[in-house]
């Protein structure tokens, strides 16, 4: 379909500093990992209450590193994960308001933080012409009432580069629904970044008829080009 079928992708690493002490003795430091929390939960309104609600976006923490013992409050923690948008306009916004929160929610508590924030990726955005193109191929390949419009995923793919030089069309075969899988490998579908992943060789002959055919028809009209 056109228009935007994966999020831009970018990292952030927050580096809490705070005041390590005796675990025992919570009055003598400056606990890092308590504002990490605050910090964690502080993050999610940027997205239910400084984001339209019809706007995608997502914070993910998906790291939080700290500590060594029991009985000590560290001198630091370090907090890192994803954000992914659909436009830069929200990318924007997202990345101002986290970087405010990190800091009030440190200086609330007298310590400090290092923010950092790194945009990877950008939107992959599919041009609509290029994208009906692709339809018809795949319809004349397995029909029309097998081809279906694919639900934007906050997902990212650097195929978004070549978007932004060239119109063109990110396009999902699909992987099945997990039957081919021997047993043990776990239920459900084939998705990516799971430890039981495993690629559907029946989908090679489906996708290599799907590159030949896109090929061939566009190249034999001209007014495609």
């Amino acid at each position: 379909s056109a228009g935007p079928v994966m999020a831009s992708s970018n990292e952030f690493k927050i580096t809490i500093h705070g005041k390590g002490c005796h675990a025992a003795l919570p009055h003598n430091g400056i606990d890092p990992v308590t504002i990490a929390c605050q910090m964690v939960q502080a993050f999610q309104t940027i997205i239910t209450r400084n984001k339209k609600p019809v706007e995608a976006g997502v914070i993910s923490v998906t790291m939080i590193h700290a500590g060594e013992a029991t009985n000590v409050i560290p001198d630091y923690c370090e907090l890192q994960g994803t954000v992914r948008t659909f436009t830069v306009e929200v990318l924007d916004m997202i990345e101002r308001r986290m970087r405010q929160v990190a800091e009030h929610v440190c200086a609330a508590h007298e310590a400090t933080c290092e923010f950092e924030f790194e945009r990877n990726y950008p939107p992959t955005i599919n041009s609509e012409k290029e994208a009906e193109f692709a339809r018809q191929v795949m319809a004349g390949i397995v029909g029309e009432e097998n081809v279906r419009t694919q639900e934007p995923t906050m997902g990212a793919e650097d195929f978004a580069y070549m978007l932004q030089a060239k119109p063109g069309a990110y396009c999902f075969i699909g992987n099945g629904d997990g039957a081919h899988r021997e047993m043990g490998h776990g239920g459900g579908p084939c998705t990516l970044h799971n430890p039981s992943y495993d690629f559907n060789d029946d989908l090679i002959p489906l996708g290599g008829t799907y590159w030949v055919e896109l090929a061939t028809q566009w190249l034999a009209n001209p007014t495609q080009k």
